[in-house]
């Protein structure tokens, strides 16, 4: 359509030069025409660049919701744990401190449901309602973190879930007594 306006544009230039008078007439006409040729022409080049990068980003390949995931390993004892994070800034906030080395939290038992240890730094809260299970990593008052092992329900920071476990298969790793967690970004 911008060429289409640009072309029709200089043509209405050319057609009012030409009822111009005088010897100035044909420098002018021939001034106009070589104008109009150079924006007809740089309209043409940018119509052809749009349509060439409209198709390269329709044919980039999307990405998939695995390789956006953000991910942290979490390991217990002999045990590593994969986790897939939450999309909140107070998951992002622990992945950058994760970038930095391995945090290592002592974590002890809390009301038959969590282990819960300090982390070294705060990080940013965004305190939902949240409804806990088996699995699920929260951060409390915005440092400690949280692995809990059996249900509860406050307002809470979700930090993530840990993935592919049972709730048994959970707390016979966490057991009954203190355990040491070791926090880390996943090795490529």
């Amino acid at each position: 359509m911008k060429k289409i306006t640009i072309i029709f544009s200089a043509l209405i230039i050319m057609l009012s030069v030409t009822s111009c008078t005088g010897k100035n007439k044909l420098a002018l006409t021939s001034e106009t025409q070589a104008e109009a040729s150079r924006t007809a022409h740089t309209a043409a080049e940018s119509e052809t660049q749009s349509s060439a990068a409209e198709t390269a980003s329709k044919a980039a390949p999307e990405t998939t919701k695995e390789e956006t995931e953000m991910k942290m390993n979490i390991r217990i004892g002999d045990n590593t744990l994969t986790a897939t994070l939450a999309e909140n800034s107070s998951a992002e906030a622990l992945l950058e401190m994760l970038s930095e080395g391995g945090i290592t939290i002592n974590m002890s038992d809390y009301a038959n449901m969590e282990k819960v240890g300090t982390l070294p730094e705060s990080l940013p809260r965004n305190d939902e309602r949240i409804n806990t299970e088996a699995g699920d990593l929260i951060l409390y008052l915005g440092n400690s973190f949280v692995i809990y092992y059996d249900e509860n329900s406050w307002e809470l920071t979700r930090l993530g879930k840990i993935d592919n476990i049972t709730q048994k298969e959970l707390k016979d790793i966490l057991g009954s007594g203190d355990v040491t967690a070791v926090l880390s970004l996943p090795t490529e």
